[in-house]
């Protein structure tokens, strides 16, 4: 809008540029390609003539400031999902974990600037390589360990004690449950339950702890694994397959009458309720909206 007070704004020719808009929609398009050139170059790991001249720098200079920034990058990337994937790390080694870090930034760079929501495609990105081909439970171990790395950031949440009274006066098939935050199921073809008790479990380092994962790999043991925190840490519960369809069905919001009728006759809810409770790993009770 224009502000009278001002008198009148001058007639321009149509699409004819303002005083000093060509000049500077120049500079805006030279640094444009400017940072296009240095992102080219980064990506690359190369300095090519086009991005040197670009860049207006002397290119050894700039190609060793490129391998410095791509050292700190890939000791960055390493860092941080070491930070979220120790059991990926301890299996298979801290060097091999170093190269894959490096190569997953590459290949999926991080697009904020938190590197903690950085990682959620290394599943997919372990999976799809090659030389990893022989470790087939690694992909579905990275996933519980990215859920382990959330849940302990996951908000805190008060429990409601008094909406358990629902659970003795509604009718199921109104009512759901709401889990802890950071509460999470991963089902798996692979032991992962029993791999990560192993590395992180009230007895992981023993002798006994790496015989059964070991055990359990040779098997080829499908395991269902809980995600849940208690108090600031995440802890991994292995399922069996009833209580592991209740859980699913609670996380995905159906009714307490839905998610009995998935769980099948086997399951026993009173008993799931009190491990729960011990567990902290109850939010509340809740009516299911109209």
């Amino acid at each position: 809008m224009s502000d009278s007070r001002l008198g009148p704004r001058p007639r321009l020719a149509p699409h004819a540029p303002g005083p000093g808009q060509p000049a500077a929609e120049s500079a805006r398009a030279t640094e444009l390609a400017r940072q296009q050139a240095l992102l080219h170059a980064l990506w690359q790991r190369e300095l090519g003539p086009v991005q040197s001249q670009l860049l207006c720098t002397d290119p050894s200079r700039t190609q060793r400031g490129l391998q410095a920034y791509t050292a700190n990058a890939g000791a960055s990337a390493e860092r941080a999902l070491a930070a979220c994937f120790p059991t990926v790390q301890a299996m298979v080694g801290e060097e091999s974990f170093a190269a894959l870090a490096r190569a997953h930034w590459l290949a999926t760079p991080p697009v904020h600037g938190d590197l903690a929501c950085w990682g959620a495609d290394l599943p997919e990105f372990l999976a799809a390589t090659r030389s990893l081909a022989d470790w087939p439970c690694l992909p579905d171990c990275a996933r519980l360990d990215w859920q382990v790395f959330h849940a302990e950031r996951a908000a805190d949440a008060a429990f409601d004690a008094d909406s358990l009274s629902l659970l003795e006066s509604d009718d199921p098939d109104v009512l759901t449950l709401v889990l802890a935050p950071g509460s999470a199921l991963i089902s798996s073809a692979h032991p992962v339950a029993t791999v990560w008790a192993a590395h992180h479990g009230s007895q992981g380092g023993s002798p006994g702890a790496w015989e059964s994962a070991r055990r359990a790999l040779a098997e080829g043991r499908a395991e269902h694994a809980l995600v849940a925190r208690h108090g600031w840490r995440a802890q991994v519960h292995r399922l069996d397959d009833a209580t592991a369809r209740w859980t699913h069905a609670v996380l995905s919001g159906s009714s307490l009458g839905e998610a009995f009728l998935v769980a099948g006759d086997t399951f026993e809810f009173e008993p799931w309720l009190v491990t729960t409770l011990q567990r902290q790993g109850l939010a509340a009770v809740r009516r299911r909206a109209a």
